[in-house]
């Protein structure tokens, strides 16, 4: 079966034709960080008209790579949600028209679980992970740790309480005038810095549960800043010392995560996965565990379309699709997706 995916989530327009007999097939990616750099941050409406710009021609030239035409497609996936809904209206527009227009199956896939699905895409040496594992979500929108019991079957064990982990790389980048997108600007500085020259709280880790809070590690970093000679030589320091509190903490709850599923394997994905510090200090807790931690590309770890074209193909084999009309769902609890 070979699928189109479709994601126009936020500020990538992605797409994909994947292959569930030979795999990936091609992929492309349209980012709009110049289109934003100018205002901070991402300007819902302007993501829209872009997607719309961009998307036909990106479809075409990925049926053209992937050495096929869109008559061969067996199915078509588009990111339902969770997102900015009228990026979201883009693509779901689009890939009803060209399902009706082609009478081809449909599928509405969950952003998140692209993400977390993004790491059993591709083969491993050690061979595809299977369920049940723990999976850490963890981007600029989400930082969470899910229970995978099978796909489709997803039990939330903790979440952030306020900043997402990768919210916190780009405000922290942001208030010590790094330019926008902040967060990878602040990880490459903090290759540079001093590791224990600052050392911040890992917040939450001192107390039992799974859940994570960001907002006040932010506002260590702004007072140590505003105390500092705001050197370049301290900006990295202070860069290194706050992602090192980020990346401890997340490996800690990772722990506690696999402890309390009763599990071997951990599965991390999204946008701070690709985070050098973060995969090295992970590996070490899963060779340490005699277990494993799989990842994506670093290519995969942001949105893309291959993975939603992934997604969409495994609940398609499975004969799942939807109906004719454009729906969209800006909030979605992903508990509430049907199994496979």
């Amino acid at each position: 079966m070979k699928v189109l995916g479709i994601e126009t989530s936020c500020d990538e327009t992605g797409v994909a034709v994947y292959d569930t007999d030979t795999g990936l097939r091609a992929h492309g990616l349209y980012s709009q960080i110049a289109l934003h750099a100018e205002y901070g941050g991402v300007v819902p409406e302007l993501a829209s008209r872009d997607h719309v710009r961009k998307l036909l021609p990106l479809i075409r030239q990925t049926l053209v790579d992937a050495g096929m035409t869109i008559d061969e497609l067996d199915g078509v996936a588009y990111t339902a949600g969770p997102g900015l809904v009228g990026a979201l209206l883009v693509g779901a527009g689009v890939a009803r028209a060209v399902a009706w227009a082609l009478d081809l199956p449909a599928v509405a896939v969950h952003h998140m679980e692209g993400h977390l699905l993004a790491p059993l895409m591709e083969d491993d040496p050690l061979g595809r992970p299977e369920p049940p594992f723990v999976a850490l979500l963890v981007s600029g929108g989400h930082t969470q740790l899910i229970h995978v019991e099978a796909i489709g079957r997803y039990k939330l064990l903790g979440e952030t309480l306020d900043d997402a982990a990768g919210e916190a790389f780009d405000k922290t980048a942001k208030l010590m005038g790094l330019p926008y997108p902040g967060g990878p600007q602040l990880a490459a500085l903090a290759e540079q810095g001093r590791p224990g020259a600052f050392r911040f709280a890992r917040p939450m880790t001192d107390r039992p549960g799974l859940d994570f809070s960001f907002s006040g590690l932010k506002t260590q970093v702004l007072l140590a800043w505003q105390g500092s000679d705001q050197s370049e030589a301290t900006r990295a320091d202070i860069a290194r010392g706050f992602e090192d509190a980020v990346v401890d903490t997340l490996a800690i709850k990772c722990q506690r995560a696999l402890d309390e599923a009763g599990c071997d394997t951990l599965v991390v994905a999204g946008g701070v996965g690709a985070n050098k510090r973060l995969r090295a200090k992970l590996q070490e807790m899963a060779a340490r565990r005699g277990g494993r931690v799989s990842f994506p590309r670093p290519a995969f770890c942001t949105d893309n379309g291959a993975m939603i074209a992934y997604a969409g193909a495994l609940r398609l084999q499975a004969g799942q699709h939807v109906d004719e009309s454009v729906r969209v769902t800006p909030r979605w609890d992903m508990a509430t997706l049907e199994a496979v």
